[in-house]
């Protein structure tokens, strides 16, 4: 059985039944119906507006995590802190390095589903930098600060990372940034949620922050269900109803059994 399979078989597996009156089991199978957004470095949250509304309209309870961006243990925190208010089965979607976040944070029992949003999937031991080893991407380029602190390159903002966007999109989510401290992807991680949650991958087709060959790759090795979407790295604030439309597959997919 390939490596989703396996894993929403384990994700039902580890539900509970009970026994009826017939003295046979029974359960009803229930989707989920939390989704909690962890955005990436550069940008905050409000660029999930559009998923946002796309899921409260379809009967989501929708969180939305601000990321300090100061290190993966207080992203990590700020994601745990979250997933603490969910009332039930949560979907944790990351996007860029939300993805290094859900990753660690996703072993949270009440999470029963990974979405990667042109994210990255660490394993644990590994760190996110050695994701990129064999890959390149010319057009997505950093400042690096003084303080350690890294910008998108201003001149290179729209094309290596919102080049779908109109030119007033693209130029708010410049001048809007969110520096992240860039030792951040020399942190390793303590944990991979991916090897025991079932996860889900929108991988867009024009991403220049990431190589594209790249996420293929991650996605394979967590053996993630992929969506190609044509976007770029924006994607998820470009293309709201298709990113939506995964969050809405997974969490009908691996929706917990409850009595």
């Amino acid at each position: 059985m390939n490596s989703l399979i396996r894993k929403l078989f384990i994700a039902a597996a580890t539900t509970a039944s009970i026994v009826g009156p017939g003295g046979g089991a029974h359960a009803q199978q229930v989707q989920a119906k939390n989704v909690v957004l962890v955005h990436g470095a550069f940008a905050d949250g409000s660029g999930w507006r559009g998923v946002y509304d796309e899921l409260i309209n379809r009967g989501y309870r929708v969180t939305i995590v601000q990321n300090p961006l100061t290190s993966l243990a207080d992203d990590v925190a700020a994601t745990q802190r979250a997933l603490a208010r969910q009332d039930g089965p949560t979907i944790l979607v990351g996007h860029s390095w939300g993805g290094t976040v859900i990753t660690e944070a996703g072993i949270n029992p009440k999470v029963v589903g990974l979405v990667y949003v042109s994210a990255l999937s660490p394993d644990a031991g590994e760190t996110t930098s050695e994701q990129y080893a064999g890959f390149s991407a010319p057009d997505f380029v950093i400042d690096t600060q003084s303080d350690g602190y890294g910008f998108v390159s201003l001149e290179k903002f729209k094309i290596g990372f919102a080049g779908d966007a109109s030119d007033a999109d693209a130029a708010f989510l410049r001048d809007s940034q969110v520096p992240i401290n860039m030792s951040v992807f020399a942190t390793k991680l303590n944990h991979a949620a991916w090897r025991t949650k079932p996860s889900w991958a929108v991988i867009a087709t024009e991403d220049k922050a990431f190589d594209v060959r790249m996420l293929h790759k991650m996605a394979q090795r967590i053996g993630a269900a992929v969506e190609e979407v044509k976007a770029s790295h924006a994607v998820f604030m470009t293309q709201p109803k298709k990113v939506a439309d995964v969050i809405d597959r997974a969490a009908r997919q691996a929706g917990r059994k409850v009595p």
